[in-house]
């Protein structure tokens, strides 16, 4: 579904990914510049919780971070609250600092302790939870696979809706939020077919997005809607 304008509250794209369907999408490149979460962003806000997740990290024994001393290093960065769930590089924090300045904090942390690159995507709390509720009805369906594409400050969003746009599906649906792609795979026999298994890895945005199953991605928004009040 696409508004009529960028102004209204409900808004995103989802594609009908039978079997080989294809087709353009129309007006969405206008919507760009607005759309993601956290790029330029310099306004000071009140005290809010936030979502860091960091791409990449603890696979196969490579590019290790240890959870209790990365939140450690968040800690003496002056960001209070602070709390990971499992190994993969999902954190949550609480700051009243704008939101770039949360951004260089965090950048500053990853390149001064790590020899190698951590992309990561930072998003609200509100802005976590506003993108579940927005997620179209089928995607509550069972599926064989969900995952979940979140932008960094280094995706080319364009680049990404581009690719969408282009792409031909097999046994696929897709849904363009703000600040992620949601991706769902009909049947596990047939992944192999997919757009997804067969060309994401081949694109130049994938070394920039952080990607969560649909499982990690509940369970993250279930920690954020049972947490005590800040």
């Amino acid at each position: 579904m696409i508004p009529h304008n960028k102004d209204e509250e409900s808004w995103g794209l989802s594609l009908d990914c039978v079997p080989h369907s294809h087709g353009p999408v129309q007006g969405w490149e206008e919507r760009v510049s607005w759309r993601v979460c956290y790029n330029g962003a310099t306004r000071e806000v009140n005290r809010m919780r936030y979502v860091l997740l960091l791409r990449g990290i603890n696979v196969g024994g490579k590019n290790k971070v240890v959870m209790s001393e990365l939140k450690e290093l968040l800690k003496r960065e002056g960001f209070s609250d602070v709390d990971s769930y499992i190994n993969s590089g999902n954190l949550f924090f609480a700051s009243d600092e704008s939101v770039e300045n949360i951004v260089l904090k965090v950048e500053k942390v990853l390149e001064e302790n790590y020899e190698f690159s951590i992309p990561f995507g930072l998003l609200s709390k509100e802005e976590y939870l506003e993108e579940m509720a927005g997620l179209p009805e089928w995607w509550k369906d069972d599926f064989a696979r969900k995952d979940i594409l979140f932008f960094s400050r280094g995706t080319d969003v364009s680049e990404v809706i581009r690719f969408v746009e282009e792409s031909e599906f097999y046994n696929e649906r897709v849904y363009i939020g703000k600040c992620a792609v949601f991706w769902a795979k009909i049947d596990e026999a047939e992944f192999q077919k997919t757009t997804y298994h067969k060309k994401i890895l081949k694109q130049p945005f994938y070394k920039t997005i952080t990607i969560r199953n649909g499982k990690t991605f509940d369970k993250i928004a279930e920690i954020l809607q049972t947490e005590k009040p800040l």
